[in-house]
This record gives structure tokens, C-alpha cells and sequence, in this order.
């Protein structure tokens, strides 16, 4: 466990002190035994069914904005830049109703990221990857309850590669639109960050939400943008369309791609983890 006291060089402020937490068990039982594991998993469920419901309502909507068979349908949709605002806003919504209880994870690939910099065990990670996944499929499953003549007609809000692109095209968008949002999530919640940076007071939903809305206006064009797993698999599960089975492995590889280049970057090159972990081995076989 590294203690640390920093100053932020020309801003006349001491930074606090700060402790890094110890890493995460890589299989932790004891978390089965507790309420708060249990609370945490309703939390990444309910909360990826929100974000899957109010997100694929925007996409179709959006959709049908642009049918020219629809009266009036230029005045009815969002466009590109509403899709980006709905997906970026609800993450900023739900990190900062969740961060407290399961972390606000609501994402398989930022799930992934933070187990390999050993956040969270494995038990939790695999958890929480089981309660996105559910909660992604009824939130789009409410969608297609509530809008059903809109539904199919419309794609029902699964991602699939856009015609023109090459599935590697596909796969380097769904990487680094990833990366840039794992980046952000662990430079977000960094301690010692948050330690140096304590005179200038900075909510981690905030940054987190606009580099999903930024990795949206990206990658929309190209992939419909998953950079989450959870989110693909629930559409492309009510949705059923062949296209979307046939390039769903995209957005699972490419994102826990993205993952783990994201958590190597921060934790072994930016945090030093990797000297740090060098200089304990030396130290050890100094002994």
C-alpha cells in the first residue's frame, strides 16, 4: 500500500495526502456473503435497463425522424448529435446515481478494464457482467413492448457495421472509441489524481459522460457505436437479425480490446506501476 504526498507545482496548493487502495483479491468469496454485493448487482441491472430503454428509444426515434415515408418526419428526431447527447447524458445520470453503490460500472469492457488493474475480483467482475447483460436485454425488451410498430421497422436500435466499412475498420473504431472511455474512467477516479487535484473539485461522471458523447460522434457513421457489450448483445438478442449475430463479435472483441490497452496505459505507463512493481521484486530479492 503506497503512500504519497504531492504539491501542484504552481498552483500555491498542498495536495492531501493519499492512500492507494490495496488491489483486489482476484477471487474474494467473502463478497457472496454480503448485502452490499448483492445491492450492487441490482444497481448495475437496473441501471443498464435504463440506459438500454431510454438510448434505443432515441435511436429509433431518430430513425424514423428520417423516413421520408413518415409526415412531417423532419421535425420529429433528434438527429446524430440528440443520439450522442442521450447516450452521453444517461451515463453522466447513472454513474452519479450508482458510483457509490456498485461503482456505476454499467459497461462489461469498463467492468473488464478495472479487473485487470485488480479494482474489482473476479467473482464481482463476472457478476456485474451478468447483471449488465440482463439488464441491457429488458431494457430493450421494454422498448419493443412499448414501441412494437416502430421496432423492427427501424432496426431496433442494434449495432451493426455501416456499409462501406471493412469489419477491420469496424473493429479499430470499437477499439479506441473504448479506449478513450476506459482512459477516462480510471483518470477520473484516479485517488492520487483526486488527491493533487483536490482545490479544484471535479465530478467523475461528468468527464466519463462526455467521452461516451464523444466517442458517439465518432463512431456512429461507422459502427452505430457499441464500446459496450452489454448494450450490443441486448439488441442484437431482441432484435434477432442475422446482420446484427453476424458482426456482434466486434463489439465484444474490440472493446475488451480497447479495455485492457486502457488499464495497461494508465496503471503501468502513466501510474508507473509496472517501476513499482520492479523495485518490490528488487527490494524482495535484496532481502
Amino acid at each position: 500500500m503506497a503512500k504519497e504526498v504531492d504539491t501542484a507545482e504552481g498552483s500555491g496548493y498542498t495536495a492531501k495526502d493519499y492512500t492507494d487502495p490495496p488491489p483486489a483479491p482476484l477471487i474474494d468469496a467473502e463478497e457472496l456473503k454480503k448485502w452490499s454485493f448483492y445491492r450492487a448487482l441490482i444497481a448495475e441491472f437496473v441501471a443498464t435497463l435504463l440506459f438500454l430503454y431510454v438510448t434505443v428509444l432515441t435511436v429509433i426515434g431518430h430513425k424514423s425522424s428520417v423516413d421520408s415515408a413518415q409526415p412531417d418526419a423532419a421535425c420529429l428526431g433528434v438527429g446524430l448529435l440528440g443520439i450522442a447527447w442521450a447516450f452521453g447524458g444517461m451515463i453522466f445520470v447513472l454513474v452519479y446515481c450508482t458510483a457509490g453503490i456498485s461503482g456505476g460500472h454499467i459497461n462489461p469492457a469498463v467492468t473488464f478494464g478495472l479487473f485487470l488493474a485488480r479494482k474489482v475480483s473476479l467473482i464481482r467482475a463476472l457478476a456485474y457482467i451478468v447483471a449488465q447483460v440482463l439488464g441491457a436485454i429488458s431494457g430493450v425488451g421494454l422498448v419493443k413492448a412499448f414501441q412494437s410498430a416502430y421496432y423492427n421497422r427501424y432496426g431496433g436500435g442494434a449495432n451493426t457495421l455501416s456499409p462501406g466499412y471493412s469489419k477491420g475498420q469496424g473493429l479499430g473504431a470499437e477499439i479506441i472509441g473504448t479506449f478513450v472511455l476506459v482512459y477516462t474512467v480510471f483518470s477520473a477516479t484516479d485517488p492520487k489524481r483526486n488527491a493533487r487535484d483536490s482545490h479544484v473539485p471535479v465530478l467523475a461522471p461528468l468527464p466519463i459522460g462526455f467521452a461516451v458523447f464523444m466517442v458517439h460522434l465518432a463512431t456512429i457513421p461507422i459502427t452505430g457505436t457499441g464500446i459496450n457489450p452489454a448494450r450490443s448483445l441486448g439488441a442484437a438478442v431482441i432484435y434477432n437479425n442475422e446482420k446484427a449475430w453476424d458482426d456482434q463479435w466486434i463489439f465484444w472483441v474490440g472493446p475488451f480490446i480497447g479495455a485492457a490497452a486502457a488499464a495497461i496505459f494508465h496503471q503501468y505507463l502513466l501510474r508507473a506501476g509496472a517501476i513499482k512493481a520492479l523495485g518490490s521484486f528488487r527490494s524482495n530479492t535484496n532481502v
